[in-house]
C-alpha cells in the first residue's frame, strides 16, 4: 500500500462531504510523511512519545492515531514529531469523523459489549459523537460493569442511580462528560450512560436525573474504532502487517 492509496482510502470510507465538515477544525491528517511504501501499520488511541517509540521499535511504516499530540502540552508535539521524522514513519490521526463514523468508537464498544445500535445524538455540526445501544435481554448493573471491565482490561467508575435492569444505554466514548450529553441520553430512554471521562457535574447531574453512570479511561474507551478502522484496510490490503501499538493504564 502507498501512501497515495491510503489518502484514497480515507476518503471513500469517510466521504469527502464527512471530511469536508471538519476541515477547518483540524479533526484529522497527516502530521508527519514519511516512507511511501506502507508495509507494517500501527494504531494506537493517542500519538505521544511513548507510542512513537512503540512504533520505532516495532518497525511501523504507517501509525494511525485518533488523537494528535496535544499542542498545550509544551514540547512534547515537536518532541514526537522528531521521533517520527528521524524514522521515516508516517503518522494520521481521525478525532471526530471516528466518533462520527457507523464502524467508530461509539458503534464498537456497543457491538463488543452485546448492544445493538438503534440511535445516535451528541451532534457537534452534523457529526454525531454518541450512539444508543438497546440489549435483548436486560442485564444486571454488577454485570454490565464485570463486561466492561473485561473488555478494557481495566477497573472502571460506578455509580448507581437506579435500581432498573439496563436494557439501554447511552455511549460517548473519550470526553464525553457534558451533562448535556446525559440529558440526551435520558431523554432517548436509557438506563445507563457509559463514557471515557467525568467531572464534578458528570457525578452530579447522572444522579440528579436518576440515570446509572459508567466511566472508564479515555484512552480505552476509544480504541476499539480504531481497531475497525484497520480491519476495513487490512481487508482492502491485505498484504499490510497490522500491529496495536501498546499504550498503559495511566489514566
Amino acid at each position: 500500500m502507498l501512501i497515495k492509496d491510503f489518502e484514497n482510502f480515507i476518503i471513500d470510507t469517510f466521504t469527502k462531504e464527512k471530511l469536508e465538515i471538519v476541515k477547518e477544525k483540524n479533526e484529522y491528517g497527516f502530521t508527519n510523511i514519511g516512507s511511501e511504501e506502507v508495509l507494517k501499520l500501527g494504531y494506537c488511541t493517542n500519538l505521544t512519545i511513548e507510542s512513537a517509540l512503540e512504533a520505532v521499535k516495532n518497525n511501523v511504516n504507517l501509525l494511525i492515531t485518533h488523537h494528535d499530540a496535544w499542542e498545550w502540552m509544551s514540547g512534547m508535539k515537536e518532541d514526537v514529531l522528531d521521533i517520527l521524522k528521524q524514522s521515516h514513519i508516517t503518522h494520521f490521526y481521525i478525532h471526530l469523523p471516528l466518533d462520527d463514523a457507523e464502524f467508530g468508537n461509539n458503534t464498537s464498544i456497543l457491538k463488543k459489549l452485546g448492544f445493538k445500535v438503534i440511535d445516535k445524538f451528541s451532534n457537534d455540526d452534523g457529526m454525531y459523537c454518541g450512539r444508543i445501544g438497546e440489549i435483548d435481554e436486560p442485564i444486571e448493573f454488577e454485570k454490565l460493569v464485570n463486561r466492561i471491565e473485561l473488555l478494557l482490561e481495566e477497573p472502571i467508575r460506578k455509580w448507581r442511580n437506579n435500581e432498573r435492569l439496563i436494557k439501554r444505554i447511552g455511549v460517548v466514548t473519550g470526553a464525553g462528560f457534558s451533562a448535556i450529553d446525559i440529558k440526551d441520553a435520558v431523554k432517548l430512554g436509557c438506563d445507563a450512560y457509559f463514557t471515557g471521562e467525568k467531572i464534578l457535574y458528570t457525578v452530579q447531574y447522572a444522579q440528579y436525573s436518576k440515570i446509572n453512570l459508567l466511566v472508564g479511561s479515555h484512552t480505552f474507551t476509544e480504541i476499539f474504532g480504531l481497531e475497525s478502522l484497520v480491519k476495513i484496510i487490512n481487508e482492502r490490503y491485505p498484504m499490510v502487517d497490522i500491529i496495536r501499538i501498546k499504550e498503559e493504564h495511566i489514566e
